[in-house]
Formats: C-alpha cells, structure tokens, sequence
C-alpha cells in the first residue's frame, strides 16, 4: 500500500507539472506572437534595422524572443537593407514534443491501469523520419499543427522546406493520399501569399526550387485507391489524379486557384492527348499539381538570379506521368494582362535548375491566356509561362509603320485614279490591256492587305477577338499573295510576248488565265493554311494577328511562294535582256515588243524591291536580331504603296503621255463649257443694242 500511495503522489504531481507546461505551451502557440486573429501567418517581431549609424557594410543583430538564429543587414547608400533572416522558433524536437511519451502519458492516463504506467523518459528523436514513424507514420497529422501555429519567418520557411525535402526522401515509400494531405498543408502554410516577401531573405537561395522539387518527388509516389480527382484542395497548392489507361478519352486536369486571400482567382488546364494515352500498355495514373503563389516566390528568392530572369505569369503545373507518356497541352490564364504581357512556355529542368525554353512550344496567346504543348519527363515535370523577351516596343517601328502605311495607302488609290484617267488612251492592245489589269489589281490586293493590317493592329487581342483576329489574318495573308501572284503573271506575259503568243489568244482567255493565277493560286494556298493549322490553334502567331512561325511555321504558306515568284521574275527579266536583242519585224511587232519592255523594266525594277523587303521580313524572325532590321523591315513593308506608283505609274512615259492628254482634254472640255456658257450673255447683249 505505502508503495502504491507514494506512486500515486508522483503520479499526482508528474501530472500537476505537466498540464502546467502543456498550458503554457498553449498559450504561447494561441497567443499573438504566432498567429493573427485571422489565423494567418505573421511575419516575426524582428528588428527591421541596426542600432546605429551606417558606417560599417555588415551588421548582425540578434531575433526576437523565443528564436533562435539571426538577422544579417548590408549598408546600402548610407541605409541599412535586410538582406539575411534565419530566425527560427521551429526544430525536431519541437516538432514532437506534443506527441512524446510525457504528453501521450498525461493525456491517456485517465484510461491506463496505474500497473502498466511507464514513467521512463522518451526515447529521444533524432530526425523527422524518425519522429513520424514512432508518431503518425500513417497520415504524419502529428506535425501539422506544429506547423501551422509557426510564424512564416524566414527561418521557419527554410526549416519547413528542409522538413519537406526529408519527407520526400526518407519517407516516400507507400505514399497514400493521407499522407500527401498531410505533406500539402505543410507546404501550404509557407506557400501562403502573405509569406512572400520572407523567402527573399534565405540564405539558401535555392530553399524555393528545394521545394517543388520535393513535391513533385513525393507525388511521384502516391498510389490512387480509387478515380479521385480532388486529392488536396488547399488554397496555395492543389493536387488532383486520375487512373488512365490506352481506351481512356482525353483527360483534363482544370485548377482554378487563389492568388491572395481574396477572392481573386487565376485558372490553368493539363490535357493529356487522346493519341498520347493510346501509348499506354497498362493501367496508370496521372497526377498534377498546381502551385498560383510559387512564381512570385521564385521571383522574390532569385531577383539577382540571371537563370530566372523573367517572372512568370500564371500557374506553376506539374505533371506526374508514366514514361510513356511526353507531350501535355497546357492552357494558362496570364496573371499580368495588358496588351504587352506576351507569354514564353517553359519547363522547369530539374537537374539544370533553371526554366527551359526547348520543353514547350507556344500554341497560341492571347491577352488573358496562353496555350503550350510541351513534352514532359523525368527531369522536366512542372511548366509555366514567363513574360516573353521578344518583344519590340521600340517607337520608332510604330512610327514607321504609321507614318509608312499612311503613305502606302494614299500612293495606292492614287494609283487607281490615275489608271482610271488613262485606261482608255493606254490599252491599245491585248498585252497592254492586260499590263493595266495587272497594275490596277496589284494595287488593289495590297491596298486591301494594308486595311487588314490596320484592322489587326487595333485589336486588343482578347479572346472574344479570336476569330475576328483569324479572318483578318486569313484575308491579309490571301491579298498579299495576290499581290505576287499578279506580279508572276506580269512575268508571264513577257514570256508569252516573246513567243508571240498573244495573237492567237483571245482577250477573254487571257483575263481568265490571269484572274486564275492572281486570286485563285493564292486562294487554294490560304485556304489550305488555316485548315491544316487552325485546328490546333497553331495558325496565329502569338503576339500579332499574323501568320504563326514558333510552332506550325504556317508563315511558309506566304515566304515560300513570295520568294519563289521574285527568283522567277527575275529570271524573266534575264530572259528578255538576252532575247529582246533580235531585230522585230513589223510595227505591230515593234509595238508589243516595246510594251513588253516597259513591263520588263517595270518588273526588274519592283521584283528585287518587293523581294528585298520580305528578305527583312524574314531576317526579323531570327532570336536576338538587332532591332535595325526590324526598321528597315518596317519602311520597305510600308512604303511598298508608294514603290507601285512611281516604278509602275509615274516612270512610265506612256502613262506620263497619257496623264497629260487626259489634263490638256479636261481643260479643253472645260473651257469650252465656259465659252458655252457666255454665248447666251453675249447674244441677249446684241439683241437690247
């Protein structure tokens, strides 16, 4: 009895001692310090700055109360920056301190017989693997709460990240979707946006790319039970999965997450092909994970960081795949949504450590959202989009083309009612006549592509734009080949004037040939484009309303058969320098042969004009070009109006002839309007006299 009695008092008083400690432990993990009334994390009660003038370029101060760790300042123009924070609250012990013998004694001994009581101290934890297995090997509930009552300082966040990484490596066998639970509130609590700003100040720079490497390692590892498409749905980091196998249809992970606290959202989309899960031998999964805040943080940890030099616009996306499978179609909503924000796709390469711009291809982009497909692999399993380097802002080129364009315009219908003035007095014969539809057509066509410039400038590029963006590319690229396509069939008539063809062709058959090759040679091409590209939304470049280069390359339906006719025009133009030389027999003769050199002149001149300006158009398509050609581009594309005019108009003295009879005939009608017009006056003079 006097055994049990003094067992009794020690028990007594062991518990006495402990519900005093446990309490105090509550109070700290309740109280201000480490957490808000919102339930947020707070940042520490840390000096913010050194005691003392900026005089040395090094200061260490030491943290607040109950950290461990410090805080390091550089001098910077006469001010103190924080630069370095490792003060941590937060260590292994710490960590299962609630969980060990003394607490799971007090808080189960109302149910133990007094007999069984084992009152030796706990073996002690030496790492979190350890702990987890001796606590909550099945769900690691255990270190959430610990966790979770800590402030984001930087400390904590690295030690958190470290905790992470053990996991992922020590415990990453049998991973169920309780455990990855567990793993994603602990991620979530220092991927929380109001923790952003102290990942800046880790030493460890790399503590951010620690992290999504850990979690894409440990979701690699999950075995799905059952289809569940929700596996984690925290606010900073979601997980969904999915069992496929070779007959399964085309599978889409959709994400729609929080950027803030707030109800402020962004979305993102992982398709996986229907001819990719065709790959499939055997039943899988695929899992994927989407992190809206770890873009910020990647930008916030490596602002100095030259691997990382763009922030990234949207969702951070991983992919757990089999090996079978490689290319994803990934669709992210831009976070940054002005006009200039274009998108790069990349892949973040695990073993480089940096993002990688040959994992994706862009598909299309808009101003709210951007679509890649990218391949995916083990070393390559998370993509994003970064703020595109390629583009020009250079005021200069908007001048130009504004400026250019304008003239363009004005020279082409300028053109037009000069060919009107003269058509009657220049179209003496079946070659000429056709010289004149040709001229009046190549102004037309490249009058009409300008407009659709213009028209494809002023969109803002939303997505209620798309199709509208896709007509105007569709009729731009159209009208510029009937610009060279007409301009192959002038080449045409040269060599058939030559062979003196034209007699025995009437003019009818000749309009028909020439309306066949300048609108319907250009029709079947730009029809043919945006079937085949359209489909996969690779027919627009983007950036622009344009023809799309990066992914289809579907600007080779327009620089192929433009480059094409110019060598072929100029090979024309070679062919009547040497044939042109035989004497002509007969004035009617004399008269084509005479026209057909006009034309020749008229095309040798503009054939080098026009090719020399989609040479540019093609130079400016190579990454990091200097912006100088981008000019050169920008005046030759838009002055091309003009080219028409003085090359194919006002040098032609045939044409100068005629303008100048058309003139000297208006003001002959005129005057004789007006002595018309004073007949009457004069004739009711003579009859008052």
């Amino acid at each position: 009895m006097t055994s049990q009695a003094t067992m009794i008092c020690c028990l007594a008083l062991f518990l006495a001692t402990e519900c005093s400690h446990y309490r105090s432990k509550i109070d700290l993990k309740d109280g201000r310090k480490y957490r808000s009334p919102e339930g947020k994390p707070m940042v520490g009660e840390t000096q913010e700055k050194c005691q003392g003038p900026c005089t040395t370029s090094y200061c260490v101060q030491s943290c607040a109360k109950h950290f461990r760790g410090e805080i390091g300042f550089t001098c910077n123009q006469k001010k103190w920056q924080k630069t370095t924070e490792t003060c941590t609250s937060l260590s292994v012990e710490t960590l299962f301190q609630d969980s060990s013998g003394a607490s799971r004694v007090s808080l189960a001994a109302a149910s133990i017989p007094l007999p069984n009581l084992n009152l030796r101290a706990p073996e002690p934890i030496n790492n979190v693997a350890q702990g987890i297995r001796k606590n909550c090997p099945l769900d690691y509930a255990c270190i959430i709460d610990v966790v979770k009552s800590s402030e984001a300082t930087s400390g904590n966040i690295a030690f958190i990240v470290e905790l992470l990484k053990n996991i992922s490596i020590d415990l990453s066998d049998n991973v169920t979707q309780e455990k990855m639970k567990s793993y994603s509130e602990v991620a979530n609590h220092i991927l929380d946006a109001a923790a952003i700003s102290n990942w800046a100040f880790i030493p460890n720079k790399n503590a951010s790319l620690d992290l999504l490497q850990s979690v894409n390692l440990f979701a690699r590892q999950i075995h799905l039970h059952n289809d569940s498409d929700n596996i984690v749905d925290e606010l900073f980091i979601q997980t969904k999965g999915f069992h496929i196998n070779h007959s399964t249809s085309e599978k889409r992970f959709n994400f729609s997450m929080s950027m803030k606290n707030t109800t402020e959202g962004i979305s993102g989309m992982i398709e996986i092909p229907r001819q990719e899960l065709w790959k499939l031998q055997n039943a899988s999964q695929a899992i994927s994970i989407a992190f809206p805040t770890l873009g910020a943080i990647l930008k916030e940890a490596h602002l100095q960081n030259v691997s990382l030099p763009r922030p990234v616009n949207g969702l951070v996306l991983s992919v757990v795949l089999p090996e079978s499978l490689k290319q994803i179609l990934l669709t992210f909503e831009k976070i940054n949504k002005s006009r200039n924000a274009r998108a790069q796709c990349v892949g973040w390469h695990s073993g480089k450590r940096r993002w990688d711009e040959n994992a994706c291809v862009m598909m299309w982009d808009i101003r709210n959202e951007a679509r890649c497909r990218c391949n995916s692999s083990n070393a390559v399993m998370s993509f994003s989009i970064l703020m595109s380097p390629k583009s020009i802002t250079d005021k200069v080129l908007e001048y130009t083309t504004c400026i250019g364009l304008s003239i363009s315009i004005l020279s082409l219908i300028l053109c037009l009612i000069i060919e009107a003035m003269v058509w009657s007095r220049v179209v003496v014969t079946e070659i000429s006549y056709m010289r004149h539809v040709c001229i009046v057509n190549i102004a037309v066509s490249l009058l009409t592509a300008n407009v659709c410039f213009i028209i494809a400038s002023n969109f803002n590029s939303k997505a209620q734009d798309y199709n509208l963006c896709v007509a105007v590319t569709f009729f731009s690229h159209f009208f510029y080949l009937c610009m060279f396509f007409w301009m192959l069939f002038k080449a045409l008539l040269i060599i058939y004037g030559i062979l003196v063809v034209f007699r025995r062709m009437l003019k009818s058959c000749m309009m028909a040939i020439g309306f066949a090759i300048g609108y319907g040679c250009p029709l079947v091409i730009s029809v043919t484009t945006v079937a085949i590209t359209e489909p996969g939304k690779g027919y627009l470049r983007p950036e622009a309303c344009w023809l799309n280069w990066d992914s289809t390359k579907a600007l080779l339906a327009f620089a192929i058969p433009a480059l094409v006719i110019v060598a072929v025009n100029l090979l024309v133009v070679f062919m009547v320098a040497v044939n042109t030389q035989r004497p002509s027999i007969g004035s009617s003769k004399s008269q084509d042969v005479a026209i057909i050199m006009r034309i020749s002149k008229n095309v040798a001149i503009l054939t080098p004009l026009l090719g020399l300006t989609w040479g540019f158009g093609i130079t400016t398509l190579i990454e990091g070009i200097s912006s100088v050609f981008h000019v050169i581009f920008a005046l030759l594309n838009a002055f091309q109006g003009f080219f028409i005019l003085l090359f194919g108009t006002i040098m032609d003295r045939k044409i100068r002839d005629a303008l100048k009879m058309s003139m000297t005939s208006l003001k002959g009608k005129s005057r004789a309007a007006e002595n018309a017009s004073l007949r009457p006056t004069n004739g009711s003079k003579l009859m008052n006299r």
